[in-house]
Parts: structure tokens; C-alpha cells; sequence
């Protein structure tokens, strides 16, 4: 019996040590990691610098040397990153049917239409009313989708061959 209460408390100290080492660990922020301390996200998190490392993967993936080329693409890949997020697709947060940036893609436009439709859904308003804010919301969304396939077209024809498979590949084009 003594031995078991022995190694009851040896266990119980594991326990405590292992605990207080790993909060300890997970507030040591090492350097050139931000975004560790503070939960989720951090308050160390710069858009700017993140959308600059994927600039520069493209220009990578594309095999880019040229500064003048990269330019010209560099500017058709941000204008379809942009309508991307418009349009509701990968790169933001929330989606179509999120709750991020009035349900979506968290881009810097909030989507009036889906915050309208869902205040009348949230309010319980007459099927008239919702079926009216539903037909502007699909009106926005599909204006939305035929700007982010004619940003799409803009950078498809300035890609070679390989340049565009990599745009595929990287979710740029379908």
C-alpha cells in the first residue's frame, strides 16, 4: 500500500512538472516566429509581409527572373487574388457561408447583400422580403465570380505554358 501512495505522488509530480514545462514552452516565442504568443494569430501578424512571401513564391513557381515580367504578372496575380476573395474563394476567411466580412472571403469590402440577407433570416422576415435579399445576393455573387474569371483570363494570357500550370496548380486558375 505504501508503495502504490509512493508511486501515486511520484506520478502526481510528473504530472505537475510536465504541465508547468510546456506552458512554459508555449509562451517562449522563438525568434523569427511571430505570431506564438497572444492565441491564435498572435499580434505579431503583418498581411502585408504575408502577401509578399506569396508574391515571392509565385515569382519561384512561375521561374521568373525578370523584374519587368514579374511586374506585369505580379499585378494580374494580385488583382486575382483580390477577386478571389470577393468572390468568396480560398484566401480569406469565412467563405460564401462564413461568418468573416458579411459571409465573405474576408476581404476589404464587407458584402451587404449577405449581411442583409442574413439580418432578414436572423429577424424572421416575410419569404418576400428574404426571397428579394437572396436575389441580390446571387446578382453580387455571380457579378463577383464573372470578375474573378475575367482577372483570371488577364493573367492566363500573359503565362507561358509551364507558368500557367504552375498558376493552376497553385490555385490561381481552374
Amino acid at each position: 500500500m505504501k508503495k502504490v501512495v509512493q508511486l501515486l505522488n511520484v506520478a502526481f509530480l510528473g504530472a505537475i512538472l510536465t504541465a508547468a514545462s510546456l506552458t512554459s514552452l508555449a509562451q517562449d516565442t522563438p525568434p523569427g516566429r511571430p505570431g506564438r504568443q497572444g492565441g491564435p494569430g498572435g499580434g505579431n501578424f503583418d498581411p502585408q509581409q504575408m502577401r509578399q512571401r506569396m508574391m515571392e513564391r509565385y515569382r519561384e513557381q512561375f521561374k521568373i527572373k525578370d523584374d519587368a515580367e514579374w511586374k506585369l504578372i505580379e499585378e494580374r496575380v494580385t488583382k486575382v487574388t483580390e477577386a478571389r476573395m470577393q468572390a468568396g474563394g480560398f484566401g480569406g476567411f469565412g467563405g460564401r457561408g462564413g461568418r468573416g466580412q458579411g459571409g465573405q472571403g474576408g476581404g476589404p469590402e464587407a458584402n451587404t447583400e449577405a449581411s442583409d440577407l442574413r439580418t432578414a433570416i436572423e429577424a424572421d422576415a416575410p419569404a418576400a422580403e428574404i426571397k428579394t435579399k437572396l436575389e441580390k445576393y446571387r446578382a453580387s455573387m455571380k457579378a463577383k465570380d464573372a470578375a474573378l474569371v475575367k482577372a483570371q483570363d488577364d493573367l492566363r494570357q500573359v503565362l507561358t505554358g509551364k507558368q500557367e500550370a504552375a498558376a493552376v496548380l497553385a490555385g490561381l486558375l481552374k
